[in-house]
């Protein structure tokens, strides 16, 4: 399964309104994708709840993982999204 390791950049973390807008685009993609922090379980990106649960903070590293037809493609938008790879 192809992933992506990337330092959030949003000053917030991953909170309201960064979230939501990448929630947005993971649902949007049409494929799964998963998002995790080190140490922890892999939630549904395109859940706004699961990815607000987890926390994820300023300068914090996270993992994306997809499967799927032009998961690559996909990684990489969401990746850039997120912050610095």
């Amino acid at each position: 399964m192809p992933s992506r390791t990337v330092v959030v950049a949003s000053e917030v973390g991953l909170h309201a309104r960064p979230a939501a807008t990448f929630t947005r685009a993971a649902a949007a993609s049409g494929i799964p994708v998963r998002l995790q922090v080190a140490g922890g379980e892999p939630v549904d990106a395109a859940s706004m709840l699961a990815v607000m649960t987890l926390g994820v903070g300023h300068g914090q590293e996270v993992v994306l993982s997809a499967e799927g037809e032009r998961s690559e493609e996909v990684l990489d938008s969401l990746a850039a999204l997120l912050g610095k790879p």
